[in-house]
């Protein structure tokens, strides 16, 4: 074979091999990748303040009934798996870091929302409680129950118009206040001040939050916060009392509770 025929061939291989690979990658981007359980999910993200409602409502719940995969979010809950707006999601924070939210599936704008004081209504500290082991997933060993803290900011800071509670280890500087305090708070509104704002505080003897209903203690800390639950915030941090496991509940209307949150998680780090 001459050279001119060698590099004719040559090129025709290059040219046949681009093609094909021209091919493979449309292929994938019209029927998605070769995995377990196909997606649906749009690969443009939705922005703006109602963005991490679209993803729990239009991503996560729809590959959860279709494929009973919860990506992108970590875990959804639907009581009624044909009803979608029936439970709750569990996401990774935008942030990132060992920070979750945990976001109810159906529309609903924030702690203001006077449903949350429903008795009936889903126990969602209670569910970001039990989800706190995700922290523990993502920084590679267990963390204890005293360094996990729950949030739920105020109306005025929050970047997203949909309800979601912070899932995330105390930072160290709230971590230690709140423990040197933790003799002195009891089962009422008493006052506290933690990385130099001022909070009310009130102790729950239990394991979990199963048993209480946190926005209807909010609504006993005077009128204005049962009629103005949007100005104030709430904290929920692990316990270990003397007398037993609990939690130590936080609420004000000074700085919103996910300033006190930390995804590092670096307050893990010889915690007990």
């Amino acid at each position: 074979m001459n050279s001119q025929s060698r590099s004719f061939l040559i090129i025709s291989i290059a040219i046949t091999t681009a093609m094909a690979l021209a091919s493979s990658a449309m292929g994938q981007k019209m029927h998605g990748s070769n995995s377990a359980t196909n997606s649906p999910i749009d690969p443009k993200q939705p922005a703006g303040r109602s963005a991490l409602r679209q993803i729990v409502q239009d991503q996560c719940v729809l590959n959860w009934q279709e494929h009973h995969n919860p990506a992108p979010c970590e875990r959804v809950f639907l009581a009624d798996p044909k009803n979608g707006s029936s439970g709750y999601a569990v996401i990774a924070s935008p942030g990132g870091g060992a920070h979750y939210l945990l976001v109810p599936t159906r529309t609903m704008a924030g702690i203001e929302n006077s449903e949350l004081l429903d008795p009936d209504a889903p126990n969602y500290f209670a569910e970001a409680w039990h989800a706190r082991g995700l922290i523990g997933a993502f920084v590679g060993h267990d963390v204890p129950r005293t360094v996990v803290g729950l949030a739920v900011g105020i109306a005025q800071s929050r970047t997203q118009d949909q309800f979601h509670i912070h899932i995330a280890c105390l930072q160290q500087e709230a971590f230690k206040a709140i423990h040197l305090s933790a003799d002195n708070i009891m089962d009422v509104w008493s006052p506290i001040t933690i990385a130099g704002s001022r909070y009310q505080a009130m102790r729950i003897m239990a394991d979990g939050l199963d048993a209480s209903n946190l926005f209807e203690l909010l609504a006993t800390l005077n009128p204005d916060a049962r009629h103005h639950m949007g100005n104030y915030t709430l904290i929920v941090a692990g316990m270990q009392f003397k007398g037993g496991a609990g939690f130590v509940v936080l609420t004000g209307t000074g700085p919103s509770g996910e300033i006190l949150l930390d995804s590092t998680c670096a307050v893990a780090d010889g915690a007990v």
